[in-house]
């Protein structure tokens, strides 16, 4: 299914998968101008792998070419006049100014492709080299896009945009049969499409058609020098699965897509996602801001064990956002973070204003997920850079899976000023290698699964992927009765006599309901508070009487739950923290789950009586 019409201009913002691979496949040669002898270089890296995928690179080097060497085995040369013959393609790994001379230089030469690489884009030159009737691609990697396209990106959960029902090969252009069409994939639209396939396709060995469990630790080499590339990030592929597993990466995959994202990487909770999504950004010292209005497990995390770490959490009201807005200016914030459907209490944020106050400090805006999923709400669509899960809840949705999920939407940029250094400088243990250097707008993700899971170790079990996979694949049909029983117990508790008030977004009449009309306008979720006339002991007798809703410390599941969160998830805060997080003495949590709504509200009826 063609994304485009071939005839159409190319949108350099924006290149259509099918005008990429259609360069990938038809190129044979390559002259890579500004290629390094360096083995540590990204131009290195990007020759090396373009080699063993069947290419001849020609390396232009005019230092290496006037000694008389050579770079991986090819002779160097001095520019495109001193080659062999005329190649199919220029991939410059030169500044954006200098890329213009080497475009002109390719356009006097014959090629066919100019392809810029990341970080290097000249449309001036590029229209020169289009009138001349050469295709042009700037500010991507070869290496990258030839990775994403054909199925060897999936090992840490890069958003491919390629869905296909035929057995793929790993990083061959084309599919097993030798047919090049069955290769392409299919273009989805629907996010009900995207929840059954996305990640996914057979198996290429055994064509097995749902997602195996690869309950292995550790994967085979093919010799010696695959290893060392493995290790070096010179190419793609797995070590061991606390780094990377396949299972884990048709979830991150799936999760990304959903979410519209450009990567994911999956944790063994949704405690460790918060966690990894810091990690890459925080020093010792730093600080981040974060809304009041949070989950009582994250206000402890984030406001007394961090600090352990010398991170420094700055909780504020995000509805006063300039209070926000001179937090996040502090010259050690690193990020601002909140919940885009507060858990226990509803409370939606305005994720557009917190973006604006974010870009202006320069950091990136972190939201929460969770309790909204991609279903109801896609905070990157509204300005968020990163959106963290715990899939333990609606994503797996069946109560039998512990995970959680760091989703990048691969828009910040990380060198833009001094803040994010281990993504912007050198990094020791990969001897030196930039990460948003080599790796462009796949560097965040890159880095939670190269050191933040090499490190700290927070990683998915395989088996916990593939119920969240399975899980997911009902998703937007479980979250569609989700929230129209949550509307139905909502109106119901709202007049009923014991009940002091509700905190349901979806009611007319709610503080938040505008604003759920504008970010949630499927519906205002399915986990909400009450107020219970007569206090803290009458939540806890409320709870204590329900034979239907279970009394547990869970959200998201098949199963309507109940929680009495001052006698529970929130009773580590003091009684000022709690009111504050939407967590009074008098509160009670519902998660409303997929039975008969009518029997929900009557065990609530006994409950209440």
């Amino acid at each position: 299914m063609a994304e485009n019409d071939p005839t159409a201009p190319v949108v350099h913002d924006a290149y259509s998968d099918d005008y990429i691979r259609d360069i990938l496949r038809g190129v044979k040669t390559i002259a890579m101008v500004g290629a390094s002898d360096n083995w540590n270089r990204p131009s290195y890296f990007a020759m090396k792998y373009l080699q063993q995928k069947g290419y001849r690179v020609y390396p232009v080097n005019p230092k290496v070419a006037a000694a008389g060497g050579e770079i991986l085995g090819e002779k160097a040369y001095a520019d495109l006049d001193s080659l062999p013959e005329t190649v199919d393609m220029v991939d410059v790994f030169r500044n954006s100014e200098v890329a213009g001379a080497v475009t002109d230089a390719a356009i006097g030469h014959g090629t066919r492709v100019v392809w810029m690489q990341l970080g290097v884009r000249n449309d001036e030159a590029a229209a020169r080299a289009e009138a001349a009737g050469i295709k042009v691609v700037m500010n991507r990697c070869p290496k990258i896009e030839f990775s994403r396209l054909f199925g060897e990106l999936g090992w840490h959960g890069f958003n491919s945009r390629v869905i296909s029902s035929k057995r793929r090969i790993p990083g061959k252009s084309d599919a097993v049969g030798g047919d090049s069409d069955v290769g392409d994939g299919f273009v989805a639209k629907g996010f009900e499409t995207l929840a059954v396939h996305a990640g996914s396709a057979p198996d290429p060995t055994t064509g097995a058609r749902a997602t195996p469990i690869y309950q292995t630790t550790a994967y085979v080499f093919d010799d010696v020098d695959h290893a060392a590339s493995l290790f070096n990030l010179q190419t793609f592929g797995n070590i061991y699965s606390r780094l990377s597993n396949p299972t884990v990466a048709v979830l991150e995959e799936r999760i990304a897509a959903l979410e519209g994202g450009h990567g994911t990487t999956c944790t063994a909770s949704g405690h460790s996602a918060q966690m990894l999504a810091l990690f890459a950004l925080m020093g010792p010292g730093d600080r981040f801001v974060a809304s009041k209005r949070l989950y009582g497990g994250s206000i402890t995390q984030f406001g007394r064990t961090f600090q352990k770490f010398d991170w420094h959490c700055d909780f504020v009201d995000v509805e006063e956002l300039e209070i926000v807005r001179q937090a996040a200016l502090h010259p050690k914030c690193k990020a601002i973070f909140a919940e885009s459907l507060a858990n226990p209490g509803g409370v939606i944020t305005d994720i557009q204003a917190l973006a604006r106050v974010a870009d202006e400090a320069g950091v990136p805006l972190i939201i929460d997920n969770t309790m909204a999923t991609p279903y109801l709400c896609r905070p990157l669509e509204h300005g968020a850079d990163i959106v963290v899960h715990s899939t333990t809840k609606f994503l797996s949705g069946h109560g039998n899976a512990m995970g959680g999920a760091v989703v990048d939407g691969g828009k910040f940029a990380w060198d833009k000023n001094d803040k994010f250094p281990s993504l912007s400088k050198p990094e020791p243990a990969y001897h030196g290698l930039t990460f948003f250097e080599t790796f462009g707008d796949l560097a965040y993700t890159i880095y939670g699964h190269a050191v933040g899971l090499r490190d700290l170790g927070p990683t998915m079990a395989p088996m916990n992927a593939y119920l969240t996979i399975t899980g997911i694949e009902t998703l937007p049909l479980r979250m569609e009765r989700h929230v129209a029983n949550a509307a139905r117990v909502a109106e119901w508790l709202a007049a009923n006599p014991k009940v002091a008030w509700v905190s349901y977004a979806g009611l007319p009449g709610n503080k938040y309901h505008g604003l759920a009309q504008r970010y949630l306008p499927k519906g205002a979720g399915s986990v909400f508070t009450f107020g219970i006339k007569g206090g803290y002991e009458a939540g806890v007798r409320a709870v204590e009487r329900c034979r239907l809703l279970s009394h547990l410390a869970n959200i998201g599941d098949t199963r309507s739950l109940i929680l009495h969160p001052a006698s529970t998830t929130h009773r580590q805060l003091t009684e000022e923290q709690r009111t504050a997080a939407g967590a009074g003495d008098d509160v009670i949590r519902l998660s409303i789950g997929l039975e008969n709504a009518d029997d929900i509200i009557a065990d609530l009826e006994r409950a209440l009586a």
